[in-house]
């Protein structure tokens, strides 16, 4: 079993950055693939980056440019650095972790979730 903790949301006026930090604990050695995802409200989740062991990269096409993800893996930890927030980004962001696939969008190859963390871009 792993655990994610989300940290780095907050309130940002539009042109604004926030970086995310996700910590993974437990059985994290068997990650494989990590991502974040969002969800705004009344609308689907939707994937924003993924990024595997090995350092592959999956961004959103809607986000590229705007926001990276990055991986330490001997720290478990993964980031998303965003720049030039916009309203339509305001959502609740989630990290998570998958085993089996080393880069994957699809949210049900993902088996373990953090709780969230809320970014708000408004003026």
């Amino acid at each position: 079993q792993v655990q994610l903790v989300e940290s780095g949301g907050g309130t940002v006026q539009p042109g604004g950055s926030l970086r995310l930090s996700c910590v993974a604990s437990g059985r994290s050695d068997t990650i494989t693939s990590m991502a974040w995802f969002r969800q705004a409200p009344g609308k689907e989740r939707e994937y924003v980056s993924v990024i595997g062991r090995g350092g592959g990269r999956i961004i959103n096409m809607s986000m590229k440019g705007r926001f990276t993800i990055s991986r330490d893996n001997n720290k478990n930890i993964v980031w998303l650095q965003m720049i030039s927030l916009e309203p339509e980004d305001t959502a609740l962001y989630y990290c998570a972790a998958g085993t089996a696939k080393e880069t994957t969008v699809d949210p049900d190859d993902y088996t373990n979730w953090g709780q969230g963390t809320q970014v708000t871009v408004s003026s």
